[in-house]
C-alpha cells in the first residue's frame, strides 16, 4: 500500500494543509513562478534562437488550433495572439509578413476562397520542419522536469492543468460577470 505523504512546507509560501478554502490564495502564491518561471522556460524553449516571442506564438496557434495544425485563417490568429498579448491588427500583420518573407519563409498568406478580405495563413514546408523542431526541443526540455516527478504527481498535475484549462477557456461557464 502507497503511503501519502503530506506536506508541511512549501517553496511557495503554499499554506497546508492544502483546503479549498485556501485554494485560491494557495493558487495565486504558485502563478508567478508557474506561469514566469516555467512558462518563460517552456517559452524560451519553443522559440529558440531563431525565433520571437510573437512568431513562437503564431506557430503555435496554427499547429494547435488550426486546420490538420497546418492552416488557419487570419482573424483567428487575431483573436487568440490578441489574448495573450497587447497586440492590435497593424501589429500582427506586421509579425505575420515578416514571416511570410522570403527570409523566413514559415508561412504563406493567400485570400480566402469565401472571401477575399479574409486571409487564410498556412504553414510552408520550412514552417511545419520549424514546428516540428519547437516540439522536439521543448519535449525534451518538459522530459527533463517530468523526470524529476513521480508517475502520480505527473498524472495528478496533467488532469489539474486540464481541467483548470477546460474551466478557463469554457469561460466559467457565464459567472465571470458575478467576479
Amino acid at each position: 500500500m502507497m503511503e501519502h505523504r503530506v506536506k508541511q512546507q512549501s517553496d511557495f509560501g503554499i499554506d497546508y494543509p492544502i483546503k479549498r478554502e485556501t485554494a485560491p490564495q494557495n493558487f495565486l502564491k504558485l502563478f508567478y513562478p508557474f506561469h514566469y518561471s516555467v512558462g518563460m522556460a517552456v517559452e524560451k524553449h519553443l522559440s529558440g534562437s531563431d525565433l520571437t516571442r510573437h512568431q513562437t506564438v503564431v506557430l503555435w496557434i496554427i499547429h494547435s488550433k488550426g486546420t490538420d495544425g497546418n492552416t488557419i485563417h487570419r482573424k483567428t490568429i487575431e483573436r487568440l495572439i490578441g489574448e495573450w498579448y497587447d497586440l492590435g491588427s497593424p501589429a500582427i500583420s506586421k509579425v505575420l509578413r515578416a514571416m511570410a518573407e522570403r527570409d523566413l519563409n514559415l508561412i504563406s498568406i493567400k485570400e480566402s476562397k469565401t472571401s477575399a478580405r479574409e486571409k487564410v495563413i498556412r504553414l510552408t514546408k520550412k514552417g511545419q520542419t520549424t514546428v516540428n523542431e519547437m516540439m522536439k526541443r521543448t519535449e525534451a526540455f518538459i522530459k527533463l522536469i517530468s523526470d524529476e516527478l513521480t508517475d502520480e504527481e505527473i498524472a495528478n498535475g496533467m488532469e489539474f492543468m486540464s481541467r483548470v484549462g477546460a474551466i478557463v477557456e469554457a469561460g466559467f461557464a457565464g459567472r465571470k460577470d458575478q467576479i
